[in-house]
C-alpha cells in the first residue's frame, strides 16, 4: 500500500481543470471542466503527475462549514491502479480534514465502501443513482397552499438557510454557485406568505442533466420540484435519490428511469443532522455532498 510520503503529491489548482478532467471521462463520469473548475476552487485538490506531465490520478477535499468536509474525486489512471495510490491520495485528503478539525463525509459506491470501512467510516444511510431520458407524465401539482416558482439571485441567501438545517451542511457558495450557473433548473416552493419549503437545482454534465440537491419540507414537496425541473430542461437527466423516498422513486420509475448503481453515506466521526435524510430528496452529487 502506497504511503503518501512515498508518493509525489502535487496541489490540482483550478486552472488545471481542463487538463485533469480526462481522468473523470476515462471513469465514466458525468463531471465537465466548469464542474472541475468549481470544486478546485472550492476546495483543495491533491494528485500525481507522469513523466509527461499528465495527471494520473486526483482526489477532492471540498469544505462545508468548519466542521465537515467532503471528500471525492479518487480517480486513478488503469496504468496507475492497483498499487495503493488511490488509498495513499485517500489518506491525505482524511489527513487534511482532520488538521481542519472537521470530520470527513463521502458517497461510497458499493465497491469504495470495503476500503472506507476499516479506515474507521460508518454508514449513514444508502442512496440510488437514477438515469432516465425525459419526463413522460405533467409536472406534478405541488400540495395546496405552495406554489412553485423560479429561483433567483435575490433567493441566495434565504435558499443557504433554508439549507443548513435540513441538509446538515454549509453550503452557500455551492448553492450560489449552481443557480447562477444554470438559473433555468433553479426552482422555489414556497408558501403564499412567500416563506420557502423547498428547493431544487440542477446542472448541464459531460452525459446528461444533474438534478439536484432537493431540499423540501415533504415528499409531495420534492416531488413537485424534481418533476418541475425535468419538465422544463432537456434530458436525459441523472439524480441521486436516497432510498428511505419510496415516492420520487415510484415517480422516476414511471419515466423510464433505471438505476445502475446505489452509494453509501459515510463519514469518519460524527456530524450533527447528516445521518437523517428526510429532508434530502437528492444530492448535489457524490463530488459535491
Amino acid at each position: 500500500m502506497a504511503s503518501t510520503d512515498l508518493l509525489d503529491v502535487r496541489p490540482i489548482e483550478a486552472e488545471h481543470a481542463e487538463a485533469v478532467w480526462p481522468l473523470s471521462i476515462e471513469a465514466g463520469w458525468n463531471q465537465n471542466v466548469a464542474d472541475w473548475r468549481f470544486m478546485l476552487g472550492a476546495g483543495r485538490g491533491f494528485g500525481l503527475a507522469g513523466p509527461d506531465g499528465k495527471w494520473q490520478a486526483s482526489s477532492l477535499v471540498l469544505p462545508l462549514g468548519q466542521r465537515l468536509a467532503w471528500i471525492s474525486m479518487v480517480l486513478v489512471t488503469r496504468d496507475r491502479r492497483r498499487g495503493g495510490v488511490g488509498t495513499g491520495l485517500l489518506r491525505r485528503c482524511i489527513s487534511d480534514v482532520q488538521d481542519m478539525g472537521a470530520v470527513a463525509g463521502l458517497d461510497a459506491t458499493e465497491l469504495g465502501r470495503p476500503i472506507y470501512l476499516p479506515l474507521g467510516f460508518h454508514d449513514l444511510y444508502s442512496i440510488r443513482r437514477w438515469h432516465f431520458d425525459a419526463a413522460n407524465d405533467s409536472p406534478v401539482p405541488p400540495p395546496q397552499g405552495i406554489e412553485i416558482r423560479p429561483a433567483t439571485v435575490a433567493d441566495l441567501s434565504k435558499l443557504a438557510t433554508y439549507d443548513r438545517p435540513l441538509s446538515g451542511m454549509e453550503r452557500p457558495t455551492i448553492i450560489a454557485h449552481l443557480l447562477l450557473r444554470q438559473p433555468g433548473l433553479a426552482w422555489i416552493a414556497q408558501t403564499q406568505s412567500g416563506a420557502i419549503t423547498g428547493y431544487a437545482l440542477g446542472r448541464e454534465g459531460r452525459i446528461a442533466t444533474s438534478i439536484g440537491p432537493v431540499i423540501a419540507d415533504s415528499e409531495p414537496i420534492a416531488l413537485a420540484l424534481i418533476s418541475k425541473v425535468a419538465t422544463s430542461a432537456a434530458g436525459p437527466f441523472i439524480i441521486d435519490v436516497p432510498e428511505a423516498h419510496r415516492d420520487v422513486r415510484a415517480w422516476i420509475e414511471r419515466q423510464g428511469g433505471e438505476t445502475p448503481r446505489a452509494y453509501m453515506r459515510m463519514t469518519l466521526g460524527t456530524a450533527k443532522g447528516l445521518d437523517d435524510p428526510a429532508h434530502v430528496f437528492a444530492l448535489a452529487g457524490p463530488e459535491l455532498g
